[in-house]
């Protein structure tokens, strides 16, 4: 296949399997995720899939940069993608509410439709996990349709609830954690993203996520916090 190599640093390189996102290209950098990790083995520091990217960390005293050139070669040398929907499919329960999602009616009035509307969209299709990035557990999902892709908040919110379910262009997004953030809230998750005793994510780069809409009364049984953004 054809790709570039961009240097990042003596020790990481970037390999840019793609110009463009989209969906059909996961089972791509899955399959060469997956040769590079066999070739590399313990010469392999990291190895970070994106978009359309994937980020390679090697021990520069096992390998020399040339080497490590050598070996992507070799991995990508007559790759076939990973089998489509390998990857695990996760349901994650929202709470859709303007109290913790102000954006939820915005949303509708510029697509035109109504809040359930919205929210029975948003829950209609399984999203790609593409990355992890931006806080750990962080997991960066598409494709949202367009008719409720939304740009980012002009000035990000100082504090965003843990479990806050947000859309930014076409990808949508789960909160791991508070944080400050500028996505367009939907609604709140009970679901416990990242666990910082093993440093596991719960969502990992091909995985894909289904959206399913609970009541109030459920997202509490769950755990839920239903504190209002307003009074965060």
């Amino acid at each position: 296949m054809n790709y570039r190599i961009e240097v990042v640093a003596i020790d990481c390189l970037m390999l840019r399997l793609f110009d463009a996102i989209a969906e059909s290209h996961m089972p791509w950098l899955l399959a060469a995720s997956e040769r590079l990790r066999g070739r590399f083995g313990p010469a392999l520091v990291d190895l970070v899939p994106s978009y359309t990217t994937l980020m390679l960390q090697f021990d520069l005293e096992v390998l020399s940069p040339a080497e490590a050139r050598q070996l992507i070669a070799a991995s990508l040398d007559n790759l076939q993608p990973a089998p489509q929907g390998s990857g695990r499919l996760q349901p994650i329960a929202v709470w859709y509410d303007a109290s913790v999602g102000p954006e939820l009616p915005l949303l509708a009035a510029k697509a035109g439709i109504s809040e359930g509307e919205v929210i029975r969209r948003h829950c209609a299709r399984d999203y790609q996990v593409f990355a992890l990035g931006f806080a750990p557990g962080f997991a960066f999902m598409g494709l949202v349709e367009e008719a409720l892709a939304a740009p980012r908040l002009p000035t990000p919110r100082k504090r965003v609830a843990a479990g806050s379910v947000g859309i930014a262009e076409r990808q949508t997004a789960v909160y791991p954690a508070a944080s400050p953030g500028g996505w367009n809230l939907l609604g709140r998750s009970a679901v416990a993203l990242f666990d910082p005793d093993t440093g596991r994510s719960l969502l990992q780069p091909g995985d894909r996520v289904r959206f399913v809409a609970v009541s109030h009364d459920e997202f509490i049984q769950q755990g839920g916090d239903d504190t209002p953004l307003a009074a965060l």
